[in-house]
């Protein structure tokens, strides 16, 4: 199997510097939800890490919400540098 190298958004400078931020934790959200992905596209059977990606997913859509509520402009420059879909509302 080859292990696909995902590139980040945020540059390493930034990394060092803003680990916490949500938009860094988001962005390391989705680069684990692809990278287990791909896992499961060959490990149709290993249920474990289904748990796992969608116990992820459901911290970034928290995450996401949170931030289209704080900051709806970053929150629509990250979804388009992510090629994320943008959440339903309720």
């Amino acid at each position: 199997m080859v292990k696909n190298s995902f590139i980040s958004v945020i540059s390493q400078e930034e990394k060092e510097e803003n680990r916490g931020s949500v938009e860094f934790q988001i962005v390391r959200f989705t680069n684990r939800i692809r990278r287990l992905t791909s896992h499961l596209q060959f490990h149709k059977k290993d249920y474990l890490s289904q748990r796992g990606l969608r116990k992820i997913l459901g911290k970034r859509q928290r995450l996401l919400s949170y931030l289209s509520k704080k900051n709806r402009i970053c929150y629509k420059e990250l979804i388009n540098q992510l090629d994320i879909r943008e959440s339903k509302t309720r």
